[in-house]
């Protein structure tokens, strides 16, 4: 699950990257109005953690751009201010849940889960496409009900492409996603070929179809 963090205190912004990071989470981080911008149009996220107060912009503005342009992400507000305008303002906006500072990190995960499970999988626990059944929380995945064992990237990846099925993915959008900030590590797309190719394999030795689909030149779709 990508999360992106929008906070202008860099030392708070890297304690929840650092947090939720242990929590299974990858974490890119923002910290001012023009990076989160630049950010959520170029970039998918599961959810979005933002504080209204940035140094060069206002976060509710931030949340209007993010709902204008039907971006399903989740939206948490955390925010010094606890003024009920402010908080009423946000939800009408389109945010999912509302903190206030100062907040436990504990606190913050299990709003974040809820709001994931609500968003992406319409609260329910197994995510299902044909014979694949997922469960979010255990990471458990079987196909035909045996049970598929994954790497953490075949496990993102998976995810990823049944959450945007019937989309073509670039190979430049898989490796954002599964890398983030990260993504120049490797000279070329070759590791993605090897984990397309690993998680296809899996798949069908287990009796399912072959749903990854390479579009030449262009990326790869996830289709029946």
């Amino acid at each position: 699950m990508k999360i992106l963090i929008i906070e202008d205190e860099k030392a708070l912004a890297e304690s929840l990257a650092d947090y939720l990071q242990h929590e299974g989470y990858r974490c890119e981080m923002a910290l001012d109005y023009q990076k989160a911008l630049e950010k959520i149009q170029l970039y998918d996220y599961e959810a979005i953690i933002l504080d209204l107060t940035l140094p060069d912009g206002n976060g509710l503005e931030l949340l209007r751009s993010l709902r204008q342009a039907h971006n399903p992400a989740g939206v948490l507000i955390v925010s010094a201010r606890n003024a009920l305008a402010d908080k009423l303002s946000g939800l009408d906006l389109g945010a999912d849940d509302y903190m206030t500072k100062p907040f436990h990190l504990a606190e913050l995960n299990a709003r974040l889960k809820s709001i994931i499970r609500r968003k992406n999988y319409e609260s329910n626990n197994q995510i299902v496409f044909q014979e694949i059944s997922i469960n979010p929380a255990t990471m458990e995945v079987s196909v035909n009900g045996n049970p598929m064992v994954l790497t953490r990237k075949e496990y993102e990846l998976l995810l990823y492409f049944i959450h945007n099925k019937n989309r073509l993915l670039t190979k430049e959008a898989i490796a954002e996603h599964l890398w983030g900030d990260n993504m120049d590590m490797a000279d070329s797309y070759d590791f993605i070929y090897t984990h397309i190719k690993n998680l296809r394999k899996k798949i069908v030795e287990l009796g399912g179809q072959n749903y990854l689909k390479t579009m030449y030149g262009m990326g790869y779709k996830f289709s029946e």
